[in-house]
């Protein structure tokens, strides 16, 4: 295949050559007419003309054979759930999920669902959520997967957006040793939700606690299935939308990122071989959430797609029972290749510096750890090398691209580590950093990390309903290119560094949160006249969220109350995941002559770094006055 420079060479030179020769790894029912269509700049579409269906090539084709599979695996491993919260391990082979989607699909058919319309699945960590996803991309349908997590105003705003025609959720998710219910959590959302909300409700009755269901609207799973016919696959346009998945904006109001049918099966299949360097046959572990993009890429579709045994894991890095959980899951089930995100690692580490919860479990068939969601520090990098003695790779990726930007690919080539960097950009994303005016900065200099277009398959082509977004949020900043919202460097080996967010959208374990929902959340209690919310450093999480607040004239409060009301309201309105803990009065906030709020001079000043005074700003003795309130605090 060549060295890893070949390959990337050749992605930039020819990318239709590059792509539709990674196309021929898919099942296509009529074969793409074009690979990239660049005639609508910059609404760039690939493989247009093409027709598959995404099921099929995840499942159907691995239990039938033929048209390029080596090897039927209808008998092998598909998925295991690992559910330490409940005491299980349930394992499917994919023959049995094969047919346990077709008839979940039947089911959602006869409720109506078909080519194009949206299904949202509000569910947590179990089986019958991925058993979803497929059976929507079975029919066609398009699935909105929204994390168990969200309170009902998130919820609602997603579902007035997607306006689904089923929703298919369950009684209760289970964190840790918490029950959760989730019906009274739907129910109000459909409340909210209005003329939006859909007919039908689908909800899988779990022993823990079981739900009230509605006559009318509220369907039981078992009930469902069990008088369905199961349902063939449908083919869709290459360009039709598999998914919508929603992402905060900076103004609050989330940003439904499509993926497409073709592409995205095209890039996944190639990044399960040459990114991750895991063949068929082989057990990959995405510890992540179906309810986030890792979960949609690498628990349900890629490894599927790539004839992969793939696990999903209903529990914790810590707690459930022990920080020793992940390596009993990848030794139980012998992971060959380990995806999650630095915080799980820094949990682990806080509980279990020493490495003592590794003894007893066989980790010899784990060959790699990928990490990603947020930037890998040094020292957990360091750790988690010297605990485990295999190649830790950093890489960096956004819900937008639905796979790795920059990694270190070691289907093709391992390159030298260097900490603190997602090491090189992959074959088919061509990454600069530019500075304020367009132009490629040197190796060296901070600046805004962008991608020239046209981005590769697999990438958003647009948000749902919404071009003048789309452009406006992406495309405007820099002609010809994707603004990734993140600031950082490139150095003289042509390594990508990516020192953080330069909007307001912070990043906490990484889940990316919306600042400007916090705010008008905190903006509704009557003793605020106005607020903002800044993500600040945590050894933990990557980044947590800090509320400071100014209180309306003449209304006294006792601080430390107003702070309780105030995280009840953000767990109330957007929920726990927000991990909104802090809150503190200040006299007035930093701002510029035009009324703009300095949200990256209080980031700093909360972190304790050096920066230069703003040249607009209003009144510098302002940032005197915070430092000495957040001191306090």
């Amino acid at each position: 295949m060549g060295t890893f420079d070949e390959v990337y060479d050749r992605s930039m030179a020819d990318p239709e050559g590059f792509w539709g020769e990674a196309a021929g790894a898919i099942h296509w029912d009529t074969p793409p007419e074009r690979v990239l269509d660049d005639s609508n700049p910059p609404f760039y579409r690939w493989f247009r003309g093409g027709r598959l269906n995404t099921c099929f090539n995840a499942l159907d084709r691995w239990v039938d054979g033929g048209d390029g599979v080596d090897e039927v695996r209808a008998d092998q491993p598909a998925l295991i759930h690992d559910s330490p919260v409940t005491g299980t391990v349930t394992t499917y082979t994919y023959r049995e999920l094969r047919d346990l989607v077709a008839r979940f699909a039947g089911a959602l058919a006869d409720l109506g669902v078909g080519v194009g319309d949206r299904v949202v699945v509000y569910m947590p960590m179990v089986p019958e959520a991925a058993v979803a996803m497929l059976a929507c991309a079975r029919l066609g349908a398009v699935h909105s997967v929204v994390f168990g997590g969200f309170a009902p105003h998130e919820l609602a705003i997603r579902i007035d957006d997607a306006r689904p025609k089923v929703i298919v959720s369950a009684s209760c998710g289970i964190e840790g040793s918490k029950v959760i219910e989730y019906k009274p959590l739907l129910d109000r959302a459909l409340d909210l939700a209005g003329s939006s909300a859909p007919e039908h409700c689908v909800i899988l009755q779990r022993p823990q606690a079981e739900a009230t269901l509605l006559e009318g609207r509220d369907h039981a799973w078992a009930d469902l299935v069990a008088a369905a016919e199961p349902h063939p696959c449908v083919p869709v346009e290459a360009t039709d939308p598999l998914y919508v998945l929603y992402t905060s904006g900076t103004t609050g109001k989330p940003k439904g990122v499509v993926r497409d049918n073709g592409g995205h099966a095209v890039a996944l299949r190639w990044s399960m071989a040459n990114v991750y360097g895991v063949a068929p046959g082989e057990v990959f572990w995405a510890a992540s959430d179906v309810g986030w993009v890792v979960g949609h890429s690498y628990i349900v579709y890629a490894p599927l797609l790539s004839g992969c045994t793939t696990v999903m894991y209903e529990g914790k890095p810590v707690g459930t029972p022990d920080p020793g959980a992940f390596w009993r899951v990848a030794a139980q089930h012998d992971v060959s290749v380990l995806f999650t995100a630095p915080t799980a690692l820094r949990a682990i580490k806080k509980e279990d510096a020493g490495g003592a919860h590794l003894a007893g479990h066989d980790l010899s068939g784990l060959r790699a750890l990928f990490l990603a969601g947020e930037r890998t520090d040094p020292d957990t990098y360091e750790w988690a090398v010297e605990l485990l003695g295999i190649p830790v790779i950093d890489h960096w990726w956004q819900t937008e691209t639905g796979w790795a930007v920059a990694a270190n690919c070691l289907g093709i080539e391992a390159l030298p580590v260097k900490a603190g960097s997602p090491t090189r950009p992959v074959p088919g994303y061509r990454v600069e950093i530019l500075d304020e005016l367009g132009a490629e900065v040197e190796p060296g200099r901070d600046g805004s990390i962008a991608v020239r277009l046209p981005l590769p398959p697999g990438s958003l082509p647009t948000l749902w309903n919404d071009d003048k977004r789309f452009v406006s949020s992406y495309l405007s900043t820099y002609e010809g290119y994707y603004l990734t919202g993140d600031g950082g460097r490139v150095d003289d080996d042509g390594y990508l560094f990516v020192m953080g967010r330069i909007d307001d959208v912070i990043n906490v374990a990484g889940h990316r949160l919306s600042t400007g929902a916090m705010e008008e959340v905190l903006a509704t209690h009557p003793a605020v006249a106005e607020c903002a919310v800044i993500g600040v450093a945590d050894e933990l999480k990557g980044q947590m969220p800090l509320g400071l607040v100014v209180l309306k004239n003449g209304v006294e409060v006792d601080d430390e109350a107003l702070e309780k009301e105030l995280v009840q309201l953000v767990r109330d309105e957007i929920g726990a995941v927000a991990s909104f803990k802090r809150a503190v009065v200040v006299a007035r906030l930093p701002k510029t002559r035009s009324g703009k709020v300095l949200r990256a001079t209080m980031r700093a000043i909360a972190d304790g770094r050096d920066f230069a005074v703003p040249s607009t700003i209003d009144d510098p003795a302002v940032l005197d006055e915070i430092g000495a309130a957040l001191d306090h605090a």
